[in-house]
């Protein structure tokens, strides 16, 4: 049975903000420069890096990892493409473990709340993905229902032609 490494993280958003203030140079080691001028252009910074700092463990849960498994903050970024989306993006140990897991993509969901920051991976593989089911061609299955009512036909003229005598 194909299973789903799912990870969930909620931070709360203050305790981060009071770190970040204690530690600035927290922000330079732990995420990178595009992760930085996202945060720091939305008009909460630390509700941003909250959330950010929750995706790293979130998509670490999925793997089903974490520094015990050599997976470190910076093995795990998130981006945000141009749609605006949020993905992880895996680099190190955290891509290695991706791989021989068959990990094909880690889905993303980020919230944040005046309080807190959640997030929410799912480490999908392609057992897991959903098949699309391949539709008939209209054309052939056209054809199969003359077949049978020609069948049908058939059978009708066969009986009416010998029909039993009882």
């Amino acid at each position: 049975m194909a299973t789903a490494g799912i990870g969930v993280n909620i931070l709360n958003i203050e305790r981060v903000e009071r770190t970040l203030a204690r530690r600035p140079s927290m922000v330079r080691r732990v995420f990178t420069d595009d992760e930085r001028r996202y945060c720091e252009s939305r008009p909460r910074p630390a509700a941003h890096y909250a959330a950010r700092f929750a995706a790293r463990g979130a998509v670490a849960t999925a793997l089903g990892a974490g520094p015990k498994d050599g997976i470190w903050m910076r093995n795990v970024t998130i981006e945000r493409d141009e749609d605006g989306k949020s993905h992880a993006v895996l680099a190190g140990r955290a891509l290695e473990l991706a791989q021989k897991a068959g990990v094909s993509e880690i889905a993303l969901s980020l919230s944040l709340t005046h309080e807190v920051a959640v997030a929410n991976a799912v480490a999908v593989t392609e057992d897991l993905r959903p098949r699309l089911e391949e539709k008939p061609d209209p054309a052939e299955e056209l054809r199969a229902t003359f077949r049978r009512a020609r069948t049908v036909i058939d059978e009708l003229e066969r009986i009416q032609e010998n029909p039993t005598k009882e």
